[in-house]
């Protein structure tokens, strides 16, 4: 027992041997300084998601979301598992000390001891005993921790980002839901007009004061704002059936009253510099992590050059009798330490270091990208985020024209001036108008949810 003793104290001076991992060189950002045309918003990105909605219902949702998730709830457990492989690399860097005890009895008969008379033999022994621990004198196994470390943070940093995801999913579904609750209204209220039109033309009709042109024509509107109808309450129902999933557990009755587009969703964050972005953006943190761990795997692969010392020893007590196998005299120890030097491998160990240097510059493009993504995707949330708020002012303008337009071609039309297609021209261009307000009012909550996204999410 005192002769393992020693040997198991000082394992943690192997610990610390020398390790081949090469300097990683610092990421020159292959983007601009600064994001172009980077005006607008008052708010940092930091601020949390409870803070950047402002809906109440749309904060809700969220919550829900984050606690019932399938797909978040699958990357936290690959997380978990990640940590666990990563448990289970570090556990090489120390030694497997294990007890074992037995005992053997054994009976030789009379006929096989050479005429002499049946004996029998007793043996028992205890021991403790440390089985093929590696000393890690050039790095080898604290290497392929490192890696199995950096791949468990990248998993965790892919974790963060998929939190993000799902709320942008939410948020983005749930102003969907809002714009098609308007166009509903709004067909509802262009279907309501149109039919009073047409019960009133079908009795001008009636009188002989129109054609059946003119009725055919209403007519004709009737159906489209019908169909129209139809086509968005199925969209709602799809909408709706969407957010089910992302919620993991349906959407509830309870939830409080939800805004208008009109009346704003989220708040104006403001983009910053892209240096931020390096630290906020869960992407270029993960794969910032798995270049470290391609970095740390060619320090694994280098010490595959060099020898290998692994030790197998054991303590402890051994007797022919069981009363006395803790008394003096018992000691039994053994130590087969093993040295296993690498000459000819066919190429093997080469071929594996020139994989392992690959794989590193791979990954260092794979960063690189990242970040040139994400700079790409704020540029273009930034540029979107004005483009939008300039085209919703043209169309504030446009439908305002449209209804002076439409007034006008109505009285022309009841004054007998003008034919019907100018009231039926007007009438669609109305509607036109409106829903393509809508459609951009539903552009620009969506962009501020992802050019929140884009600039990390405030986690």
């Amino acid at each position: 027992m005192k002769t393992i003793t020693p040997l198991i104290l000082a394992a943690p001076l192997f610990l610390a041997g020398c390790s081949l991992e090469p300097m990683l060189q610092r990421v020159t950002t292959p983007v601009s300084t600064e994001f172009p045309g980077n005006t607008g918003g008052d708010i940092s990105a930091d601020i949390s998601w409870q803070k950047f909605f402002t809906d109440p219902r749309l904060k809700k949702l969220v919550s829900l979301a984050l606690d019932n998730n399938r797909d978040l709830r699958v990357a936290a457990l690959n997380v978990e598992q990640v940590r666990a492989q990563y448990r289970i690399s570090r556990a090489d860097l120390f030694p497997t000390v294990d007890l074992s005890a037995s005992g053997t009895r054994a009976r030789t008969p009379g006929s096989l001891a050479a005429g002499r008379a049946a004996s029998e033999s007793h043996s028992y022994d205890v021991s403790v005993g440390v089985t093929a621990y590696e000393l890690d004198l050039f790095g080898r196994v604290s290497s392929l921790n490192h890696q199995a470390l950096e791949q468990y943070f990248a998993s965790d940093a892919a974790r963060v980002g998929a939190q993000i995801s799902l709320v942008a999913e939410v948020a983005n579904q749930y102003f969907t839901e809002r714009a098609l609750l308007e166009q509903i209204d709004l067909s509802e209220q262009t279907l309501k007009a149109v039919s009073d039109t047409y019960n009133l033309t079908n009795k001008r009709f009636e009188a002989g004061d129109v054609s059946e042109l003119d009725l055919r024509s209403v007519d004709i509107q009737v159906q489209t704002a019908k169909a129209n109808l139809a086509a968005f309450n199925q969209q709602l129902a799809q909408s709706r059936n969407a957010m089910g999933v992302l919620l993991g557990s349906g959407v509830p009755g309870n939830l409080p009253g939800g805004r208008t587009l009109e009346e704003g969703l989220v708040a104006e964050v403001k983009a910053g510099v892209p240096s931020s972005l390096l630290q906020r953006r869960p992407d270029i943190r993960e794969a910032e992590h798995q270049l470290q761990g391609a970095n740390a795997n060619i320090g694994a692969a280098r010490a595959a050059f060099f020898p290998r010392v692994t030790l197998t020893g054991s303590a402890g007590t051994a007797s022919a009798s069981f009363d006395h196998l803790f008394q003096s005299g018992t000691t039994a120890w053994s130590f087969a330490p093993q040295i296993s030097v690498p000459i000819f491998d066919g190429g093997r160990n080469k071929a594996t270091l020139d994989a392992a240097v690959l794989g590193k510059d791979i990954q260092f493009a794979r960063y690189e990208k990242a970040i040139q993504t994400a700079f790409r995707e704020v540029a273009d949330g930034l540029a979107a985020r004005s483009g939008l708020n300039d085209q919703i002012k043209a169309y504030d303008g446009l439908v305002e024209a449209q209804q002076k337009r439409f007034d006008l071609a109505t009285a022309r039309y009841d004054q007998g001036v003008d034919s019907y297609f100018e009231v039926l021209t007007a009438q669609q261009d109305l509607f036109n108008a409106k829903q393509t307000r809508i459609r951009l009012r539903l552009s620009r909550a969506s962009n501020s949810v992802n050019l929140y996204k884009a600039l990390g999410g405030g986690w």
